[in-house]
């Protein structure tokens, strides 16, 4: 299960790997209609439109005395009689000639009024003429004609368009659906991903080793990569290191899955079956990605069915998938943003040699002494050392024959970015 011997003319470059698996994506996707309390993280699979004004209505941003400017203009002592008192939900009447209204945060602001003075502002006295009871006295100095009014469609005018197609659903895409009366919303349905890992050394977490076994990590890492970007799955568990088995299990895949995905057996070792098997199935899009770690990424279809075979060694089956299947994934689900946020962030090492194949290091993003963030590099980058993941808050890209100095900026890959829908 080790990488392969480096060839560099013979490697793909990442992004042309990238770029070649996003154009075999189909766009024809199942949808379903759901609530949109089951909504979050789900894809959407239509343009959502307002049929109404949100708010509805003009209403007053602040609690107060709403008024006309005019009246307040040439009211004695700017005093103005208090004659209705408006509360949220409620509808006031016209707002009578030379008189103010009590309202308050979200009330709908009555016809012929035209400012709402904050109450800080205002005092209220009692009133012993006219026929009403209460007054507002009012600081002058600060009215201002149209102030603290929130006008009709101010967030959202009827006919907006508000959520896009492809557009992951987060908790603010569904407060803004639930704004404008939508219940349900229609999504792509979950990507049903079919997994398995070859090797028989490999043991599960609850057996006991026995001389020359190793646990199978590559499982729990790609079942919770593959869950924290939306995906079903289906585990078909630890496959026998035969070519016989290894068809037996991808034939078995692709008939409930919408896709399969391995770990290991992708390389040239006579124990590496997976290459060959999908050969002898469907066929080898791509194979030999000029990445470190993870180099025999194999990457095709058996029928319709898209494969991916991540190589075996711990780290490599983490960047890979992070780098060059994420990205396939999100499309495959329907998502128009398919490539990760990152950030170019200096660089708090030196590496002196170049590499002839593009680098993904485990790094930590922390403050130095200046108060800049900068990226430090786990010590061993080697491909089964797993603890450097979690050590890391991403990864940092260093690009083919690059040498890299202290200060040098670096593309930054955040595991927050890599692993959300």
């Amino acid at each position: 299960m080790t990488d392969c011997d480096n060839i560099p003319d013979l490697l793909i470059p990442v992004n042309t790997a990238i770029t070649q698996m996003l154009k075999t994506v189909s766009t024809q996707l199942k949808t379903e209609t759901i609530s949109i309390t089951a909504a979050l993280g789900r894809v959407l699979a239509q343009d959502v439109s307002s049929t109404i004004n949100v708010p509805p209505a003009n209403n007053s941003a602040m609690d107060g005395y709403a008024l006309n400017y005019g009246d307040l203009q040439v009211a004695t002592a700017h005093c103005l009689p208090i004659s209705q008192r408006i509360c949220a939900g409620e509808v006031g009447t016209t707002l009578a000639e030379g008189t103010a209204a009590r309202i308050f945060t979200g009330a709908p602001i009555p016809p012929n009024a035209d400012t709402v003075i904050m109450q800080e502002f205002c005092q209220q006295t009692s009133l012993t003429n006219g026929g009403y009871k209460q007054q507002v006295c009012i600081d002058a100095r600060h009215a201002i004609i149209d102030a603290n009014i929130r006008p009709a469609g101010e967030d959202i005018a009827k006919g907006d368009t508000i959520l896009y197609r492809g557009q992951t659903l987060r908790p603010q895409d569904l407060g803004l659906a639930a704004s404008i009366g939508l219940a349900e919303v229609s999504v792509f349905k979950r990507l049903k991903v079919a997994i398995f890992s070859t090797g028989d050394e490999l043991r599960e977490p609850n057996e006991t080793l026995k001389s020359g076994q190793i646990y199978n990590s590559n499982r729990y890492t790609l079942r919770s990569m593959l869950e924290s970007i939306g995906c079903e799955l289906l585990d078909l568990g630890i496959v026998e290191d035969t070519l016989t088995a290894t068809k037996a299990a991808m034939l078995e895949a692709v008939q409930q899955a919408d896709m399969l995905m391995t770990s290991g057996g992708v390389s040239v070792g006579e124990e590496d079956h997976i290459r060959v098997a999908l050969e002898e199935l469907g066929q080898l899009n791509l194979w030999r990605i000029n990445i470190k770690p993870g180099k025999p990424l194999a990457f095709g279809h058996i029928d319709e069915t898209p494969f991916i075979g991540l190589p075996g060694n711990p780290v490599s089956v983490f960047a890979t998938f992070c780098i060059l299947a994420r990205p396939y994934l999100q499309k495959l689900q329907g998502k128009t943003k398919c490539h990760t946020t990152t950030f170019d962030i200096p660089a708090d090492f030196d590496l002196a040699k170049a590499a002839s194949r593009e680098e993904y290091f485990r790094v930590s993003l922390r403050e130095n002494t200046q108060g800049t963030q900068v990226l430090q590099r786990y010590s061993h980058q080697g491909s089964g050392v797993l603890s450097s993941t979690t050590w890391a808050d991403g990864l940092a890209c260093i690009p083919v024959n690059t040498v890299v100095k202290k200060g040098d900026r670096l593309k930054f890959y955040p595991f927050s970015e890599l692993f959300s829908c």
